[in-house]
């Protein structure tokens, strides 16, 4: 097979930062569901000499790393491209998932003035409302193995691993002539 150290190592590296990103959504407690955790997958597909690398997960996995700029303050998430109210975003997406959230972790705000809980309608809308203004800070579940996995991967062992193939090729094509 063609290239076979390299496509070995790249497979490595993949499962890598697949691995390192489920773990640090569990970590940053951001696993309620498990539906990002279980949406992050890899392929690798060698194509005429050249191995892409595909990652994939849940649409708003990327929010969830990068985080989100708020509407009136930017600064819980300064370096993201996202921005609440921006008018490029689902409507409705962001109070749906806190009441999603609130609901699984049975989590009520109290009132102050009568101690009695709130329904987790008008505790979803509380937090929906601030998180709207204030942003989303940055996880960096992803990104971070991402980058740690292409100085593990990529600078050491994927070149010695394509340098081993090159040497195989070499050999094989001695032996054929």
């Amino acid at each position: 097979m063609f290239l076979l150290n390299t496509q070995v190592v790249t497979k490595a590296f993949a499962d890598y930062v697949v691995q390192q990103s489920r773990t640090n959504l569990t970590k940053k407690g951001k696993n309620v569901s498990k539906d990002l955790y279980n949406s992050i997958k890899n392929e690798v597909v060698p194509d005429n000499g050249y191995t892409i690398i595909g990652f994939s997960m849940d649409g708003y996995g990327q929010f969830v790393d990068q985080g989100v700029k708020g509407k009136t303050s930017g600064s819980k998430a300064p370096n993201s491209p996202f921005k609440f109210g921006s008018g490029t975003g689902k409507k409705g997406g962001l109070s749906k998932g806190i009441k999603q959230w609130v609901k699984a972790r049975q989590f009520q705000f109290q009132d102050r003035k009568s101690g009695r809980f709130l329904s987790y309608e008008s505790t979803a809308f509380l937090i929906s409302r601030s998180i709207y203004h204030k942003g989303i800070k940055p996880t960096n579940f992803f990104s971070r193995p991402l980058e740690l996995g292409l100085k593990k991967y990529v600078d050491t062992d994927l070149m010695k691993a394509f340098g081993q193939d090159v040497d195989i090729m070499i050999q094989n094509n001695l032996i054929k002539k």
